[in-house]
């Protein structure tokens, strides 16, 4: 079967002009928007993606805003999508971005931003000023593996170095953003990771997967991720109007982000006490009142949740703040954190 590039890339642009969805980074050419867009939906599917994406750009209208909040402000809006060095990473490129006095123009330039790696820096300089480059993302993966029968796994330098030709080999140059736009579109809705429907796909006639029984098998991955499994207990420790809360500093999960009084055991023990800086509470009943588990990329958290209210003030900590438990909307948190306390029997 021969595959002609001209033809794949005019078909994509067929099939996305009459089945993309109307999205609002889809809509403008600004570089800030496209940033924001591309960097919210990494690791986040559109659905769940929208809405910050919105909120986002109503908060912070420009890069100079973005540049000139505080941390704390950035990551509550990011709360709930996770992966919150993307949130750190976009708050320190917005300084860089303002600091060299406007947002890079080149491919070479964006990849300097702090976060911006060779995809997202592909996708920026392609939407925003129609650089012929291509975008290789996991969706462009998937088509591609299965539109030529690439069996070099994905996750390898000669398997990247691979598909990043094939991608540039089929960039249309008259048309390099609107054909990006469509292989991602393509592989999102039509080319998907189980049971796609190649029955009716306009790519069926080009398709070396397809023709060889391989569609399922590709694209190929070297090795699965290691996933390490962490035991958190974590205390809600209150009197009638206030509670501790600390600040996570480590070069951790969710750093940056504020959580309950929290000891990690290596196992999942039952027979422990207070975390040491909270021995000054006199010991108060502790209530077992919630669990999860919950799942990360390379993270499996058992989460348990204690209760403790203390009888009178609370006593000052070093490690800990005391906030109004009526203000605790006002600061981020884990997700994690937040669902285990909206457990509480």
């Amino acid at each position: 079967m021969c595959v002609k590039m001209d033809a794949i890339a005019e078909t994509l642009i067929c099939w996305y002009d009459a089945h993309h969805r109307e999205l609002p980074w889809r809509e403008t050419s600004d570089p800030y928007a496209v940033w924001i867009s591309e960097i919210i939906l990494q690791q986040t599917r559109v659905a769940q993606g929208y809405d910050y994406y919105v909120r986002f750009l109503r908060a912070f209208p420009t890069v100079e805003a973005l540049a000139a909040a505080d941390e704390d402000r950035v990551l509550r809006l990011w709360q709930g999508l996770g992966y919150y060095s993307r949130a750190r990473n976009l708050h320190a490129a917005a300084r860089q971005i303002v600091a060299q006095g406007g947002f890079p123009t080149t491919y070479e330039g964006l990849l300097r931003l702090r976060g911006v790696g060779e995809y997202t820096a592909a996708a920026i300089g392609s939407f925003a000023y129609g650089l012929p480059v291509a975008v290789v993302d996991g969706n462009v993966y998937r088509v591609l593996a299965r539109l030529f029968a690439v069996t070099e796994p994905i996750d390898t330098t000669s398997g990247k170095k691979l598909f990043a030709q094939l991608a540039a080999q089929l960039l249309p140059g008259e048309a390099s953003a609107h054909y990006n736009q469509a292989v991602m579109e393509f592989g999102a809705l039509q080319c998907v990771p189980r049971s796609p429907r190649c029955d009716v796909c306009p790519m069926a006639g080009k398709c070396l997967a397809l023709a060889r029984g391989m569609v399922d098998e590709l694209p190929v991955k070297s090795h699965r991720t290691k996933v390490t499994e962490r035991w958190f207990h974590y205390f809600y420790v209150h009197n009638a109007t206030h509670m501790y809360l600390h600040r996570r500093t480590a070069d951790d999960i969710w750093r940056g982000l504020y959580e309950l009084p929290l000891l990690e055991t290596p196992s999942d023990v039952k027979d422990f006490k207070y975390p040491e800086e909270l021995n000054d509470l006199n010991s108060p009943a502790l209530r077992l009142c919630a669990a999860r588990r919950h799942v990360l990329s390379h993270q499996v958290i058992h989460a348990t949740l204690y209760e403790a209210e203390v009888q009178g003030d609370l006593p000052p900590s070093p490690n800990y703040n005391i906030i109004r438990i009526e203000d605790l909307d006002d600061y981020a948190l884990p997700r994690l954190v937040t669902l285990l306390l909206g457990d509480r029997e």
